[in-house]
């Protein structure tokens, strides 16, 4: 039995001395200590850190990597962080390398050989059935003589009289379960008879099973705290950026408010004007006409009467009264351009609401690559695959199972299980187009039919001007400015999938309450090319996020 296995000890009994495995001390194995390396200064950590992405590096290593980068990714796997994580020791990781370097530090007595004369050597090995240890020069016959070659050698020590059972003389080599302790095979014969009993290879190999188990389960320890930091992190990242967002919504709401009191107010001052000038102007006329009728009392006495007709018909021919029909309708078309304006600052107020919400999901943009292992063999993707078009040729591609043999799609190259994306698409100047998701699961082969039932949520266009959500049966949709570019949000958890005009930043879609299963992908079809008409690509473009 190897010393690194167990730890025993010897106790006296009426008859015999049992030894007893009272600890386990087995030392890191080489696969272990490769786990706790820094795959960057390729030596045991130093104040352990974790990425995002799970892998473990020293915390100066890690930070002189991103110094040193105009991007922030993991050095183990390349995923690219939008912002630089905030490094926090992993406490777990560290107690175990601490304990790695203590065992690792840890000075061996020095065994000698018993067989050199003069200047004793370190022993190479001890037989437990000679009960010596030998140099490597004394070790030589148990390696050549048949009859010592089956003698039981281990690492060296000094307390070989505890790997010897007491009572028969004999190497241990074997651990009775029955009664937790090591045994001779004689032992096997006497009282440990039919007793469960293994060898001490195999106890070894349990222990390691053991320990091994041990750290799987440490690890999956320190992977749910990592998760959980990460996952608290995000939720007060998000809690904060919907905080800005609505308090830029409030404030919104409250200039609208504003200027809408502030309007009627002043249309309010400007009737009120009016109809103090228009009194004004009822009682000057009132006098002027009281004025009229006096003189004309007065003409009425007199017997000229060609006078009276010249002086009436200059009174009558003088009178300047309002047409009060026309000042009334006046007052009408004012109310009527209040009534606009009001209208005009709730469309602004829904504006800038949609903009709030689209600003809000641009926050989950996600990096969408085209697959080229999914595309129809017509489509042709950039270089960059970035970019899809229908192509009159029928490529020559390898007919996988993933690819599209029917119609003209293709999906991305990433798949999300959970959490929000957001990814923009450029769709101007074409006259058919079809964007969404897809689960992994859809059928590839053969007639598609688009629906959340088949694993597909979309919007399309068809013939320039016809916007449809597939949610079978189809729903037309009334848009007020041609889409030039759409957004596409997913909240996987809340079974989400919304589609945004994003130069109006007005909302196309949505499907709600969804039942997701397995991995989404984003789906693309830039449909047929239609004699040129519609030979435009799709583009997947830049999400431009302002905070």
């Amino acid at each position: 039995m190897r010393k690194g296995i167990a730890v025993v000890k010897s106790s006296p009994t009426s008859s015999r001395r049992t030894t007893r495995i009272t600890s386990i001390d087995t030392p890191l194995s080489m696969s272990s200590c490769s786990e706790l390396q820094c795959s960057i200064c390729l030596d045991v950590f130093t104040d352990p850190v974790s990425t995002p992405s799970g892998h473990n590096f020293c915390k100066t290593c890690l930070n002189k990597c991103w110094d040193n980068s105009q991007t922030c990714n993991c050095p183990y796997c390349k995923e690219t962080f939008n912002q630089r994580p905030d490094l926090k020791i992993n406490t777990t990781l560290r107690e175990i390398v601490d304990h790695y370097k203590n065992k690792s530090t840890e000075k061996k007595p020095e065994v000698l050989c018993d067989f050199c004369e003069e200047r004793k050597l370190q022993a190479l090995k001890s037989c437990l059935v000679c009960q010596s240890s030998y140099c490597e020069t004394h070790l030589q016959p148990h390696l050549r003589v048949a009859g010592l070659k089956k003698h039981k050698l281990m690492e060296p020590v000094s307390n070989l009289e505890d790997y010897i059972c007491q009572k028969h003389e004999r190497p241990l080599e074997l651990f009775c379960r029955d009664d937790q302790t090591c045994v001779c095979l004689s032992c096997t014969e006497g009282d440990h008879k039919n007793h469960n009993t293994v060898s001490l290879e195999e106890t070894e190999l349990m222990i390691q099973d053991v320990q091994m188990m041990i750290q799987d389960r440490v690890k999956k320890i320190q992977d749910i705290k990592h998760s959980a930091e990460i996952r608290k992190r995000n939720t007060e990242k998000e809690k904060a950026a919907r905080v800005e967002l609505f308090t830029d919504l409030i404030r919104s709401i409250e200039r609208c408010q504003t200027e809408v009191l502030e309007m009627m107010e002043e249309q309010q001052k400007a009737a009120e004007k009016q109809e103090q000038e228009l009194i004004k102007d009822l009682e000057q006329e009132i006098t002027e006409l009281k004025m009229r009728n006096t003189e004309l009392e007065q003409l009425s006495h007199t017997e000229d009467h060609l006078h009276l007709l010249q002086i009436y018909s200059s009174l009558c021919s003088s009178t300047n009264t309002r047409n009060w029909p026309e000042i009334s309708m006046k007052t009408h078309k004012n109310l009527k351009t209040l009534r606009r304006a009001l209208t005009q600052l709730q469309e602004t107020l829904h504006e800038k609401l949609a903009q709030t919400e689209l600003k809000w999901m641009q926050q989950y943009a996600v990096d969408v690559t085209l697959d080229p292992d999914t595309a129809h063999p017509n489509l042709i993707l950039s270089d960059d695959g970035k970019q899809v078009r229908y192509g009159d040729i029928w490529q020559k591609l390898p007919d996988n199972p993933e690819r599209f043999d029917h119609s003209p799609n293709v999906l991305g190259k990433e798949g999300f299980s959970s959490g929000r994306f957001y990814f923009e698409v450029q769709v101007k100047g074409k006259t058919n187009w079809t964007l969404g998701v897809a689960q992994e699961s859809i059928k590839r082969k053969g007639e598609i039919k688009l629906r959340p039932g088949n694993g597909f949520w979309t919007v399309i266009l068809r013939n320039k001007n016809e916007y449809k959500a597939c949610a079978g049966p189809a729903v037309s949709l009334c848009l007020r400015v041609k889409p030039q570019r759409v957004g596409v949000f997913v909240d996987y958890e809340e079974g989400l999938v919304s589609f945004y005009d994003v130069e109006s930043s007005s909302h196309i879609y949505s499907y709600t309450g969804q039942p997701f299963n397995g991995k989404l992908y984003p789906y693309f079809s830039p449909s047929l090319n239609y004699g040129g008409v519609n030979s435009i690509p799709l583009i997947i473009t830049t999400v431009t996020y302002n905070k």
